[in-house]
């Protein structure tokens, strides 16, 4: 590495890692807090995104109405108008320099100067799954290159995050030589996948896109850890899920109707939410242009967008410490990962967010409550009483639980 791009490193290595916590700009518009919550004019914002717009009259109120506040486009001002008139935020994409290229140079300047200013925008996006190439341990791009168009983009435009999404493989090591290149970081992850899948592009020979020994839906989770090891807790990771069937990425004639397989409703619920538990500060969904619109999937992501919306001021608070102590009881099951759960205060009330991340049904009792009187379980109306500050619930596989603790 010579001398000029060793400490053009350094530079944007302390650039990055002031995210959290500080104004990235005079006007502070939009940073990030030290837990990694994107705030956006002073607020701290929950991302609800999708990288394709509905098949519908309107697809921008449509997001809209279904709690989605984030939508990549194209960099055409007519979009853009749309975005914001429909209250979401967008990211856009500006490529990359490739061999110091006299024309990306010009053509990143001029799309970065055209639209710093337009209210709707929140990030850029230089490449996708840049450290990924399929089949092969060389990088689709390397870092370098990236380095320079990051700068590029901030002696532009100081006041936007740029965002890249890494796809679930490849060392941490070498993921991380891609944070001087990046403000937030987000992982890609479509587990829903059926048994007996021919391997195609991303699928590994056993039919699954991720590579860590679980192979359930909470590797969800798994990855949002391991992402958040990336970002040696200085960036936001936002977590990218599963908007298709897998099946459906291939051409018509191709494709194998028994192997169409979408997330049910209750699995992209519980996927959203171990992500949240985590500690992903944002969802997008990927893969819905690929899917039927309308369909009974789309109905039921839209169900999980609402959920997330609705919950808005709770997902995006800070977590509360709660010394709180668990207790399983016998079903006749181990308890692997078990029940996770974070806590979280909004409008003087007290949540507590929790997944089941075991295969197999769990019984469990949260003690240390003796504060509260009663549990109001949303989204499922039903109340459960605490005993003598325990609280005692079941959960199926892989299910969600969202109490609010009353008084």
């Amino acid at each position: 590495m010579n001398k000029i791009l060793l400490l053009t490193t350094l530079f944007l290595s302390l650039c990055t890692s002031i995210c959290f916590g500080e104004k990235r700009s005079a006007t502070g518009k939009i940073s990030c807090d030290q837990d990694g919550m994107i705030v956006i004019n002073g607020k701290r914002t929950f991302i609800i995104g999708s990288y394709y717009l509905p098949k519908t009259p309107a697809p921008f109120k449509e997001l809209s109405v279904n709690g989605y506040n984030y939508i990549h486009v194209n960099a055409d001002q007519q979009q853009l108008d749309s975005v914001q008139s429909n209250g979401l935020r967008t990211w856009l994409s500006t490529g990359s320099i490739k061999n110091n290229d006299p024309k990306d140079i010009a053509r990143i300047t001029n799309l970065v100067t055209k639209f710093r200013n337009h209210t709707s925008l929140l990030f850029w996006e230089m490449e996708d799954e840049p450290a990924f190439t399929w089949n092969s341990a060389e990088p689709r791009i390397k870092p370098e290159p990236l380095i320079e168009t990051y700068r590029l983009i901030k002696q532009n435009d100081p006041e936007h995050l740029v965002i890249t999404n890494h796809g679930p493989v490849n060392l941490i090591s070498t993921l991380q030589k891609y944070n001087p290149t990046t403000d937030v970081l987000a992982c890609d992850v479509y587990p829903v996948i059926p048994a007996g899948i021919k391997p195609d592009y991303a699928l590994h020979p056993d039919g699954l896109q991720g590579d860590f020994l679980n192979t359930s839906i909470s590797q969800v989770g798994e990855y949002v850890d391991k992402m958040k090891k990336v970002a040696e807790g200085k960036k936001p990771v936002f977590m990218v899920l599963q908007g298709f069937a897998w099946e459906m990425l291939k051409p018509e004639a191709e494709r194998n109707k028994q192997m169409i397989k979408y997330p049910t409703w209750e699995e992209s619920r519980f996927m959203a939410f171990d992500a949240i538990v985590h500690g992903a500060t944002g969802i997008i969904y990927w893969g819905t242009d690929f899917t039927p619109q309308p369909s009974a999937f789309i109905s039921d992501l839209n169900r999980v967008t609402q959920e997330l919306a609705g919950l808005q001021e709770v997902i995006s608070a800070k977590n509360e410490k709660l010394s709180l102590e668990t207790e399983y009881h016998e079903l006749g099951y181990s308890v692997d990962a078990g029940v996770e759960f974070i806590t979280k205060r909004a409008n003087g009330k007290l949540f507590l967010i929790t997944v089941n991340s075991d295969k197999n049904p769990v019984k469990i009792t949260f003690s240390n409550l003796k504060n509260y009187k009663s549990v109001r379980v949303l989204s499922e109306n039903r109340i459960v009483e605490l005993t003598v500050g325990n609280l005692t619930d079941n959960y199926n596989p892989f299910e969600v639980h969202i109490y609010e603790l009353q008084k």
